[in-house]
């Protein structure tokens, strides 16, 4: 029969109206027992077939599902209700192309999710979001689409906050309830969280309407729902449900009180899917997977896609290059981060908790030009909308509320005396406005971003309504005047903590100010509110912060890329959850999720086979750390220079520029791996995990020799024109090259430790290769080439750069500036890839969920079946010597 065919697409229409009654085998019994025609239902099961596994297949959002789960999901159907309402309300406020993805996602974590008419189920899946960037849109979406497919109660656990609690309901209301208000009975509402019911058999039994609650993660609620859910087993067997667990990662996972409690509501139910959605999923990935309370997302994890215009971790901060990228495309980070000084941080958060209570802040300069740029900045966006829209600024210094209300009479005050200079047209205040908007918009200029420029003197002849308009909040559990946008456009500096750093959206948000100390993963990205959508202001959110505040979330941004890579890795190797478990990368300095959080998890194991290592931050203080740092680093690399000479062979093929030292013995390697000194900050270049991998691989026979380059300049002639003399190197055996130019990403103009982000040319890792007939060069054809003609041999190459590199674009990068040394020295190491059997392992700084007691089956006979080797943590992070 032809697709096109009326006959088929009513049967079609007829099998997916008992689809939503049976799974697929038992409406195919069905239809045999209509004595339907074995050709339809061969035709039916096929287009079936075809539906279900395009959404399964959709390369967006990625996910890992059951190897043994029955498809069933083919999509909307002619005749919903919920999901077409929704769709039209989103199609009101967001493009084609936005929708398009909220309707694929959501279509592929229903898909994922079980047929409501299976007779018992109890499943546990993740979706990873990102900060502030639509999780409850796609929740939204597969409320509905599962509604319009059979499931009946929905329970969304909403944070521990009752101000997000709130805000959940309320748009679930807007976007949901009010769109088909005869289908729905809400059990809870924006004021009230869950009080049970009377008559919870009636409201179960009734199966024309679904019922939902949003529900705080509360021990006395939570304790009710429990035993309410419990009064009617009976009628719950004819509810399947949804619990969908917003922020999943907090205080659901290894809780004494919380996490029994969640998995007690779970027990009740006999048909259910628990779905939690997070964007810190650390403590999800490396909880228990054994266990009747264990949250461990062992039947799905699907990683939500982003949009372009979305500004992330690394978007703002940058990030490392992870295994096989070519540094070179690495987001750098847009140069919206500010450092607070020091001595600024101590006058903004108490030291110490006996402080608390007699602190009072300073408005230290940082603070004072955040302010600035907060009206200067609204003021603009007023100006390219044509009217006044949500705007707000951040101050999160403290946990504690005392501290919160601390900075309401100094921003106050700030506030009215900005106010009366404006209107005395204050010479020193408007010259002080103008110096910081000059700067601002000349470091992110808003061509560069898409955006509109506005001038100056538009944005100041609007300050002072802007001012005028501005509240100040001090948001916590204590606080009366909380904040409110669903009362027109409000113009806010919010002052909070804990209240503001989880999933509670700021509509608006430009500037955030952040002092508050936290060393953990999943806390600092949550409280990163400053992630998110920025519509007709992308150049005009700053962040004032810490240095090494900055630092972490450059690292976070590099582990949060490198864990959606792990899922891809996954999905590409066909794994489930239960069978290969997603590897965390961790810091030195920093915990991944709280302790008890991770009792389950085990150091992972690696290996740098296909590996490019390089050099990237350097000192830049000019002290004598910084000096002896540099020195010892220089003989480092004379040593191995030295050392090639005498025991390798010099290649006179080789540009004189770039001169090239082939088989050199691998201790000589070994000696340099150890004397060389890579930052710290460059998590991936552990001397110990380097020289452990190489003596592996030298024992199965690989990497007994290597080949060391020096990528250097033609040296100039002292008298040349040019605008900068390279200054040279002397070589063992002869010959001179002159320094490389690297310079530090803009971002990082200031900083105490230089940022060059990419040492290695495209075609460095090529140096000791014959790459005279390859056209396109990029990392993937490289290690290609390399596994072809030296599938054993390493590469060192060596970067002499002029401490004074000077930047030639002004806007993307900045002047190198490392005080006290004319060179600096840069190395890069590329491991080549294993040419027989697998890779070596070592183990690293990497944990991930203990999954060997899954398969109790597995011995030491059988190691394949244990995915994750290592030894037993005890709640405590590794951290690298």
């Amino acid at each position: 029969m032809s697709g096109n065919d009326p006959h088929l697409s009513a049967a079609w229409n007829t099998y997916r109206t008992f689809l939503d009654n049976a799974p697929p085998h038992q409406v195919t019994q069905q239809l045999r027992s209509l004595s339907v025609p074995e050709d339809l239902i061969a035709e039916l099961i096929k287009r079936h077939e075809e539906e279900t596994t395009k959404i399964l297949e959709l390369k967006e959002p990625l996910g890992l599902g059951r190897e043994d789960a029955t498809p069933w999901y083919a999509g909307p159907r002619k005749g919903d209700r919920n999901w077409p309402a929704f769709e039209a309300h989103l199609q009101k406020i967001l493009d084609e192309d936005a929708v398009n993805k909220i309707d694929e996602a959501s279509d592929k974590v229903v898909a994922m999710l079980d047929h409501p008419a299976t007779p018992r189920f109890d499943s546990r899946g993740l979706v990873v979001g990102h900060v502030q960037s639509g999780k409850t849109s796609n929740f939204t979406a597969v409320i509905c689409k599962a509604a319009d497919r059979g499931y009946r109660m929905f329970i969304v656990l909403s944070g521990i906050h009752n101000a997000l609690r709130r805000q959940t309901q309320t748009r679930l209301i807007r976007d949901v309830v009010k769109l088909n208000p005869t289908l729905w009975h809400q059990i809870t509402t924006p004021e009230r969280d869950f009080t049970p019911p009377p008559n919870p058999a009636a409201l179960l039994a009734a199966k024309d309407q679904h019922l939902l609650l949003v529900v705080k993660k509360n021990a006395v609620v939570l304790r009710k729902l429990r035993k309410w859910l419990a009064s009617a087993p009976a009628h719950l067997q004819n509810c399947p449900t949804i619990l969908i667990d917003d922020e999943a990662d907090q205080a659901t996972i290894a809780t004494k009180t919380i996490n029994p409690l969640i998995a007690g509501v779970l027990r009740q139910l006999p048909r259910v899917c628990y779905v939690g959605y997070t964007a810190t999923p650390f403590a999800n990935l490396l909880a228990d997977p054994i266990g009747h309370q264990s949250f461990y997302p062992r039947d799905f994890i699907l990683s939500l896609p982003r949009s372009e215009d979305y500004q992330g971790p690394e978007t703002l901060f940058g990030r490392s290059p992870l295994d096989g990228e070519d540094p070179a495309d690495v987001p750098g980070g847009l140069d919206m981060i500010r450092e607070i000084p020091d001595d600024e941080v101590a006058a903004m958060r108490p030291a110490k908790k006996s402080d608390i209570p007699t602190f009072t802040p300073e408005v230290t300069p940082s603070l004072r030009k955040s302010v600035f740029w907060f009206w200067l900045s609204t003021a603009a966006r007023r100006l390219r909308s044509h009217k006044a829209e949500h705007s707000s600024m951040l101050v999160h210094a403290h946990s504690d509320t005392r501290v919160h209300d601390s900075y309401k009479l100094p921003l106050e005050q700030l506030k009215s005396a900005t106010s009366k200079q404006l209107a005395a047209e204050d010479p020193n205040l408007l010259a002080e406005l103008h110096t910081l908007w000059s700067i601002e918009t000349s470091r992110v200029p808003a061509d560069s971003l898409g955006e509109s420029p506005v001038a100056y003197e538009a944005a100041l002849s609007l300050l002072p309504q802007v001012i005028a308009d501005t509240m100040i909040v001090m948001d916590h559990y204590r606080s009366t005047n909380r904040l409110d946008y669903e009362s027109g456009a409000v113009t806010v500096i919010a002052v909070g903590g804990n209240t503001l750093s989880r999933g509670l959206t700021l509509e608006g948000l430009v500037v955030s100010v952040f002092v508050r100390s936290s060393d953990v993963y999943d806390t600092l990205l949550q409280m990163g509110r400053w992630f998110g959508y920025r519509p007709r202001y992308k150049d005009l959110p700053r962040i004032y912060m810490p240095a090494e505040m900055r630092r972490w979330f450059t690292h976070l941004a590099t582990v949060e890329a490198e864990m959606r890579g792990e899922i891809d890795r996954l999905l590409v190797e066909h794994k489930t959850p239960l069978e290969m478990a997603v590897r965390i990368r961790c810091h030195p300095k920093m915990r991944v999720t709280a302790p008890s959080k991770q009792k389950a998890a085990v150091r992972a194991a690696a290996a740098y086979g296909g590996a490019l290592v390089e050099s990237r931050y350097f000192p830049a203080t000019g002290d004598d750390k910084a000096m002896k740092w540099h020195s010892e680093n220089a003989a480092a690399v004379m040593s191995l220079l030295r050392a090639s000479d005498v025991d390798g062979r010099r290649d006179d093929s080789a540009p004189s520029t770039k001169p090239l030292w082939r088989n050199v013995p691998a201790d000589r390697i070994l000696r340099f791996v150890t004397e060389y000194r890579f930052h710290e900050k460059s998590t991936d270049a552990s001397a110990e995990l380097m020289a452990a991998y190489i003596e592996k691989r030298m024992d199965t026979g690989g990497l007994t020799s290597w080949n060391v380059g020096v990528i250097g300049t033609a040296p100039q002639p002292s008298t040349s024109k040019a605008v900068h003399h390279s200054k040279v190197v002397e070589l063992p055996g002869g010959g001179v090259v002159g320094t490389v130019v690297r310079t530090r990403l803009i971002a990082n103009r200031s900083d105490r430790v230089a940022d060059i982000k990419t040492l290695t040319g495209s075609r460095d890792e090529g140096l000791d290769l014959s790459l005279d007939k390859l056209r396109a060069i990029n990392r993937t054809v490289l290690q290609n080439e390399r596994s072809r003609q030296q599938p054993e041999k390493g590469l060192v190459l060596l970067y002499p750069i002029d401490a004074e590199s000077k930047a030639t674009k002004p806007r993307e990068r900045a002047d190198l500036n490392i005080p006290g040394v004319p060179i600096v020295w840069g190395a890069a190491l590329v491991f080549p890839k294993p040419s027989k059997g697998q890779d070596v392992e070592v183990e690293y700084d990497y944990v991930a969920a203990d999954l060997s007691r899954v398969f109790p089956a597995a011995t030491d006979e059988d190691p394949e079946d244990v995915s994750v080797l290592g030894q037993d943590l005890d709640g405590e992070i590794p951290v690298r010597p």
